[in-house]
């Protein structure tokens, strides 16, 4: 039954005549510092319940000083569905699949191998609802591994380059049900559109920066196929991929889980012979998200939750058509 004062508000505007929209119910799996979640909120997407199974206390501390409201369910080994899911997604740890690491494999690695612990929890779900919508996220790995995981899922993964939506080259594989549109046009945003004015996380004086003359140096920078300009090489000890500096006119390489040690992603300071590394903020921005969003916890695990995490606007891009079905 309507009462005088609804009929009133619905009269001017305030109250829309239908029934309520209902929440998604949501099931993120390897949630991380829940950048799936950001991603819906940025969508503007109703979610009347948004569960995490996370096993990571510095990740758990994030999304709760964000998202409050979200049930942490801690280790997928322990999550059984017993309920209607919207929404499963979830990005299964990469290390043992992954080009960058030597791991034991999709079925034989202690880490990757919780991916079918994912299968287990998204077979639940569809028993309870057929309809449900998911989202695998991944790294690029071998086709052997590429194929078992489809032939389970039950489809072929699409590959996106976060490059088109920020500036951080960063290839990633994901498996969907969800309608993905065309791939739209690069919004060419490069790192000169992310950086912070005076940063202090100053590495090195001249006699760090192996390449001399900065003349000399924008005479050699080439841009890398991926819209990187390598301009440098750090004198610092390590792989030689975090010795690499980069121009701000160009991409910022892949972030990883980064751990301290100076792996954070080094840009070179114009006019001057100096580099540095990139702020957590900065590193924020790569991933889309709000600023100081992971600003909760020690830098070291900003980056580290940062770099685990989703480019927030790939998120969204995969997921809009929730977007066009609530309006």
């Amino acid at each position: 039954m309507v009462t005088l004062i609804e009929e009133l508000a619905r009269s001017y505007g305030y109250i829309k005549y239908g029934p309520p929209i209902k929440g998604k119910v949501v099931l993120s799996c390897f949630d991380g510092i829940s950048c799936g979640q950001v991603a819906l909120d940025r969508l503007g997407i109703k979610v009347d319940k948004y569960m995490a199974s996370e096993v990571d206390k510095y990740a758990i501390q994030v999304t709760q000083a964000n998202y409050p409201d979200t049930l942490q369910l801690g280790d997928i080994r322990n999550v059984t569905v017993k309920e209607h899911i919207d929404i499963l997604i979830g990005g299964p740890p990469c290390q043992d699949v992954s080009y960058a690491h030597a791991g034991k494999g999709l079925i034989e690695g202690e880490r990757s191998s919780l991916f079918f612990e994912f299968v287990r929890v998204l077979r639940e779900a569809k028993a309870i609802n057929p309809d449900l919508k998911f989202l695998v996220e991944n790294t690029r790995m071998k086709q052997e591994y590429i194929d078992i995981i489809s032939e389970i899922l039950g489809v072929e993964p699409v590959l996106i380059n976060s490059s088109i939506f920020s500036a951080q080259n960063r290839v990633r594989l994901y498996w969907t049900n969800f309608n993905i549109p065309e791939l739209p046009e690069s919004k060419n945003i490069v790192m000169a559109d992310i950086l912070e004015d005076g940063s202090h996380y100053i590495l090195s004086d001249e006699s760090h920066f192996k390449y001399g003359r900065v003349k000399y140096m924008e005479k050699v920078m080439r841009q890398s196929k991926d819209g990187l300009y390598h301009v440098g090489t750090a004198d610092i000890n390590g792989h030689d991929a975090i010795k690499r500096v980069y121009h701000r006119k160009g991409k910022s390489p892949t972030l990883n889980t980064m751990g301290g040690g100076n792996r954070e992603p080094k840009v070179y300071v114009g006019g001057t012979m100096m580099f540095r590394k990139l702020t957590p903020l900065e590193c924020e921005r790569l991933q889309t998200l709000p600023d100081n969003y992971s600003n909760h916890v020690s830098n070291t695990q900003r980056y580290k939750g940062i770099g685990n995490g989703w480019t927030v606007d790939v998120i969204c891009f995969i997921m809009s058509e929730l977007k066009q079905k609530e309006v």
